[in-house]
């Protein structure tokens, strides 16, 4: 055993139970890079391709990992990988992989990443051949002489020697005598292929002896004469080898330019190239694989051998100069230069070991380690169980997207904003109703805690509001350097906002040349937006809000505005608008109550949130802990909903308006036309006032142009005012039932799914999906309807709806059930768990809504929906009977005719429709029963009305009847149709 074992330089373990062999193994610089640095190409028996560019491993590192560049599973095993110029017209290194039945040949290509993943490396198919034989190895070289590219020789399992020229198949030559495949390999001094027959004799072949000789389809006996052209293949030489051959090499370093090396079973032989011996080697032990490699010493040539004793050896022709010792015994052995280190020996073990070591002093010394008889210590052992595990739920419970990083960012950002209005204004607007419009200084600080080459820094602020400045171009900074940037935010329309927050976004990159983005938000003065003013008389709308705590001084929480104020006492505060109402706050003298109150119920939303806000901050200054506040009163759905219908309304009239643009730019561009036809005639003729008509043309789509855009500013100012009515809203709401942060955050998202309207997507119909869903989801009140409507895929697409109606009832609804104790939650449609049955329904149109009942019992929504629907075409069946008693009692006309049709269609319509209702009772359980005997009394009453009627067209109806019961698309559009134009909204669909 050896005192010295090969030092680890770099190691991996690859895939488990995969098999490899000396085949499997290559170097080269495969990604064609031109650093001159080799990767290793590693294929196995399953199949599996594997690039790697070894490094040198630390501690702080993943290991294989980080080397890997490339795994790739193939269809087919994998028998020999070898790099060569395998591609006609290029002169890169291309990757041949020999499989069983298929020869193919691969581009490694390396791309740039632009983040910190590094590079991403790519296989991509050039050509490929399919053989008609099994493959067994194969050898490449430049095969008469040919420089510039590579040809391919596969020798099969039956002796065929298959020569391949790039993408085109050039012969094929069975071998003499050939009984079982042996190494194979070229020798490009003589242009001719070296092999190991089953006689165990070493065998020569010129490559011009084989490609004149007798074609591999036409072979027949060898003992026979040929009756085809073309001379026998024999060997050039032959050396008697005595042994079974496990590998051929031809070295094609200069100085050992005459030598052929054969790995016996027993011994190492040297040939020269016209088949005398060099010389022999004895071996004691079996070896396993082995490599010639050029030596310091003139005239001679060292040898890697691996054996099967776990040792690697180095010969210097026939003397031992180094033994070292494996973990594994090797299959294949190549030499490597990598980036950080050259010479270093790869070697590949059968099982899927590869190991990059060097040689070198480092003693392998085995000693028994110290038993230690110390008890386990159980509750340590526990109370570290218990830890991982809490730490191991606290990673599977958090799921962000992007991975938390400790390391500290390359900026620093803080915002300072003003305590002071600047003096002069910067407000573009000087005054709103007699009132001065103020600015205030928002000063933002960058500090780069690394060097940033270039970034962009941006300020958005919610309209009206406006800044001097919105984009800043900063300039490079080094490691500790800051910048300063000054601007100006103030008031720019003649509405207020419907929130005092900016953000700054600073967009820069790394030093790595990773692009980043760092955002900020800072809070605007209330000061800039309202100044204080007597409080008003009379007021329309009042809110009041119930605290814990006793009444606080009103000038001591809004001290900027009590200067001015009328009001000592502190119990009563008014701020004027600069471009709306006045609101007033009034504090009990004997309760704990807030009253705020205003001619606009939008206005009293900064109001309100400032007076939240300042509440929760006085109390947490004077260290009170128990402070809560609340709304008992009934919400203002009614003025809320006023705020919806003027946002509808201006959507609506915008949609007119363009439909008119539409209609009047095409009457204008056929006017244009027929003038212009008329003025290139060469005799034209009379205008017959078509240039008057097309100046009113002209005059009335700049008139509507300039109403549209009059409605496009109407329908923004509008927004704004439904987005402050909204988050007053979700304020009482919170306020009314306590709700969460987490649960707030919901509801606002729900009632606010857009920052802006856009012409392809409204608010309306945003905020009525959002509050469907979470009607059939986490407010459901059954765990049945909420499965249900979980397994509904798909959906009708969001446009904009005819009225509000629908819209304002699912909001009443949801704060009924948010009132009525219903939690907004996230997690419901992860925590339901859906039915088979209900899984088996889940098709378009294949799952009806199921009924749902409020706390009280009563039935709600749906239901209601369906008898109110029921209740609707039963008046129709009345008045159809009428109709039908008339007209037996008059003459008969062409318009009755025509309206019995017409009634019979309605009829057949209705029939299928209730059909449908059916079904879908059958599903829910909660339809009431009154109603259905009902409806089942009126349907056998109408029934027995059509059998009064006429025979023949009950024959027509029934003709009729069978064409759409054949065809089902038909009589479901038919009782989609009655649906629409009954227009009734149901609670539960999205």
């Amino acid at each position: 055993m050896s005192l010295f074992k090969a030092r680890d330089w770099w190691s991996a373990t690859l895939g488990e139970g995969e098999e490899f062999d000396q085949g499997c193994l290559c170097v080269g610089d495969v990604d064609n890079s031109g650093t001159g640095h080799d990767k290793v190409v590693v294929g196995s028996y399953m199949g599996m391709l594997r690039i790697f560019s070894p490094h040198a491993s630390k501690t702080s590192e993943g290991g294989p990992a980080d080397a890997q560049l490339l795994e790739v599973q193939l269809q087919n095993a994998i028998i020999q990988v070898e790099l060569g110029k395998f591609v006609s017209c290029s002169e890169l290194l291309h990757l041949a992989v020999l499989h069983p039945r298929k020869l193919s040949v691969y581009s490694v290509s390396g791309t740039a990443g632009n983040v910190e993943h590094g590079d991403q490396y790519q296989l991509k198919l050039v050509y490929e051949h399919n053989l008609q034989r099994t493959a067994c190895n194969m050898t490449y070289g430049t095969f008469g002489g040919v420089t510039g590219h590579h040809s391919l020789c596969i020798q099969s399992m039956d002796g065929m020697l298959m020569f391949f020229e790039q993408d085109s198949y050039s012969f094929g030559r069975f071998l003499p005598g050939f009984l079982l495949p042996g190494p194979l390999t070229y020798n490009p001094r003589t242009d001719s292929f070296l092999t190991v027959s089953s006689a165990r004799e070493l065998e020569s072949y010129k490559y011009e002896t084989l490609a004149v000789a007798t074609e591999a389809e036409s072979r027949q006996d060898p003992n026979l004469p040929l009756k085809t052209g073309g001379k026998r293949l024999t060997p050039d030489w032959v050396f008697v080898l005595g042994e079974q051959a496990l590998d051929l090499c031809v070295p094609s370093f200069s100085h050992a330019s005459s030598h052929i090396f054969i790995l016996g079973e027993r011994n190492i032989y040297c040939l020269r190239d016209n088949g005398q011996i060099h010389f022999m080697k004895k071996l004691e032990f079996n070896p396993s694989c082995f490599l010639p490699y050029a030596s310091v010493t003139d005239g001679t040539t060292n040898l890697l051998l691996g054996n099967h004793t776990n040792m690697l050896l180095v010969y210097q022709d026939v003397t031992l100069k180094w033994a070292s010792q494996l973990s594994f015994i090797p299959v294949a052995v190549r030499v490597a230069n990598f980036l950080d280190v050259k010479g270093v020996v790869v070697s590949l073990s059968s099982d899927g070991h590869l190991l990059c070591s060097y040689m070198g002093t480092d003693p392998s010394f085995f000693s028994t380690p110290k038993v230690d008889a110390r008890e386990a210590d159980y509750e340590q052992v526990e109370a570290e169980m218990k830890k991982l595990q809490k730490f191991i739920r606290e990673a599977t419970r958090t799921q962000d997207i992007l991975p938390k990083t400790d390391s500290e960012d390359d900026l620093c950002i803080t915002t300072t904003v003003s305590s002071s209005m600047d003096n002069p204004s910067q407000a573009l607007i000087h005054d709103i109703n007699g009132l001065p419009v103020p600015s205030v200084t928002v000063q933002v600080k960058v500090k780069a805690s690394s060097v940033v080459k270039s970034s962009k820094l941006s300020i958005g602020v919610q309209p009206p509001l406006a800044v001097t400045q919105e984009q800043f171009v900063l300039e490079a900074m080094g490691v500790g350097s800051s910048k300063v940037v000054v601007f100006s935010a103030f008031l720019n329309g003649h509405y207020p906002p419907a929130d005092l927050t900016g953000d700054i976004t600073v967009s820069y990159s790394s030093p790595t040349g990773v692009p980043k983005v760092l955002q900020s938000r800072f809070n605007l003065p209330l000061s800039l937006v309202c100044v204080a003013c007597p409080p008003p008389k009379a007021t329309k709308f009042k809110i009041t809000v119930d605290t814990n705590q006793p009444p606080v001084d009103l000038s001591s929480i809004f001290r900027e505005f009590s200067a001015k104020s009328e009001d000592k006492d502190g119990n009563s505060l008014a701020f004027q608008l600069l471009s709306g109402a006045r609101v007033t706050v009034l504090a009990s003298k004997t309760s704990q109550r807030y009253r705020i109150q205003s001619d606009s119920f939008e206005d009293m939303w900064l109001v309100v949130k400032e007076l939240v806000h300042r509440f929760d901050q006085h109390f947490s200054k004077v260290g009170i802990k128990d402070f809560k506040k609340s709304f008992s009163g009934p919400l203002p759905l009614e003025e809320y909903f006023l705020s919806v219908d003027n946002h509808f309304q201006l959507r609506i009239s915008a949609q007119k308006y363009q439909d008119l643009l539409s209609e009047r730019a095409v009457q204008f561009r056929a006017i244009q036309r027929r003038l212009l036809t008329r003025f290139k005639d060469k005799t034209p003729a009379p205008l017959q006032n078509l240039d008057t008509l097309m100046d009113a043309t002209y005059s009335q789509v700049m008139a509507l142009a300039e109403a549209a855009e009059e409605n496009r500013a109407l329908l923004e100012e509008a927004f704004v005012r439904l987005r402050s009515a909204t988050h007053f809203l979700v304020l009482l709401l919170s306020l009314w039932q306590g709700l969460t942060p987490d649960q707030t955050s919901i509801l606002e998202a729900t009632l606010l799914p857009l920052l802006q309207d856009t012409p392809q997507l409204g608010w309306e119909e945003s905020c009525d999906a959002a509050v469907s869903h979470l009607l059939r989801t986490c407010l459901s009140q059954n765990p049945k309807d909420q499965a249900t409507s979980l397994a509904q895929t798909g959906g009708s697409v969001l446009g904009l709806p005819s009225d509000t109606a629908r819209l304002k009832k699912h909001i009443t609804l949801l704060c009924e059930r948010i009132g009525k104790g219903g939690r907004l939650t996230l997690a419901s449609e992860a925590n339901v768990q859906v039915p088979a049955q209900v899984q088996n329904l889940a098709v378009p149109g294949g799952v009806e809504p199921i009924a749902e009942l409020a706390g009280d019992g009563e039935e709600i929504e749906v239901p209601q929906e369906a008898t109110k629907f029921i209740k609707k075409k039963q008046p129709s069946k009345k008045t159809k009977k009428e109709k039908e008693k008339k007209e037996v009692s008059k003459e008969p006309s062409e318009a009755s005719v025509k309206e019995e049709e017409s009634i019979k269609e309605a009829k057949k319509e209705k029939k299928e429709s209730s059909k449908e209702k059916k079904e879908s009772k059958k599903e829910s359980t909660k339809e009431p029963k009154e109603e259905a005997k009902k409806e089942s009394k009126k349907e056998s009453s109408s029934s027995k009305e059509k059998k009064e009627s006429s025979k023949e067209k009950k024959e027509k109806e029934k003709e009729k009847e069978g064409k759409e019961a054949g065809d089902k698309k038909v009589s479901r559009r038919s009782s989609v149709k009655v649906k629409e134009k009954k227009k009734e909204p149901e609670a539960a669909e999205g």
